[in-house]
């Protein structure tokens, strides 16, 4: 198997404006050689910023945020993924697209809303996870407040390599996401890749990034800083991980369930 360069990309965010955002981005990518990177990772709400001002934001899957991730995701041939503000159907989604360099995606519904921020009467929730496939790795990406129900993270059967998570998480929380990240690699004996916003948004709320990529032992291997924009690939060893699990198989003593 071979190894899977991720690059996370930390930044602020300009609040609700999508072509600003856009351009952001295109510009803090623009040092990243095609093929250089084998995934690209942004925040939640990446074109937009943690908005529940839906109506003014949400865009159908043909908009622009998506194309622009179709656009990205091929002329750096490598996967990008991030969230977005997407109306369906009469209903507004925060959804995670996984874009591949040939145009064809994946996309999961954020499953648990945040309420204290109103999200859930705002947004629908998704009720899937998806597990995709890059590179022989499978991995698992999930939405911000995800990371703190560790039963909808928890390794099914057959399992996954990697978790990601997109993040609008605010400094005042800052350490139950640094430490729920180390959590869930350990528990799932997993590579964890956090990707969250730094700066403030529209709601004066303060967020410090913290962005991490973890493997599955618990420890930080990536080097971005707190409250400083960042573009930052880190090389994550297939072999590493499977020869961990086999020195110290806890996945054979895992509880089985079912979520229902």
């Amino acid at each position: 198997m071979e190894d899977l360069r991720v690059t996370i990309v930390q930044s602020e965010l300009a609040w609700e404006d999508i072509d600003a955002n856009l351009a952001m981005f295109s510009n803090k990518l623009k040092g990243l050689a095609p093929s250089s990177t084998d995934l690209i990772v942004l925040p939640e709400m990446f074109s937009t910023g943690f908005t529940m001002n839906v109506k003014a934001v949400a865009e159908n899957m043909d908009g622009k945020a998506l194309q622009w991730l179709k656009k990205t995701a091929s002329e750096k041939k490598c996967v990008v993924t991030g969230s977005l503000v997407i109306k369906e159907e009469g209903h507004f989604y925060n959804r995670l697209i996984w874009m591949r360099a040939d145009g064809t995606y994946e996309k999961y519904n954020k499953r648990h809303l945040f309420r204290m921020g109103e999200e859930n009467n705002t947004y629908t929730a998704g009720n899937k996870r998806i597990i995709v496939e890059l590179k022989g790795w499978k991995i698992c990406p999930l939405v911000c407040y995800d990371l703190r129900f560790p039963v909808w993270s928890r390794q099914p059967q057959p399992g996954y390599d990697c978790l990601i998570y997109v993040a609008n998480w605010p400094e005042v929380r800052s350490y139950p996401w640094k430490h729920l990240l180390i959590a869930r690699a350990i528990e799932n004996q997993a590579y964890v890749v956090g990707v969250n916003r730094i700066g403030k948004d529209g709601n004066d709320m303060q967020h410090s990034g913290d962005s991490a990529v973890i493997n599955a032992k618990g420890m930080i291997i990536s080097k971005t800083k707190p409250n400083e924009e960042s573009v930052e690939t880190i090389t994550i060893s297939h072999k590493e991980l499977q020869d961990f699990r086999k020195v110290f198989p806890v996945a054979m003593d895992a509880d089985k369930f079912r979520i229902e």
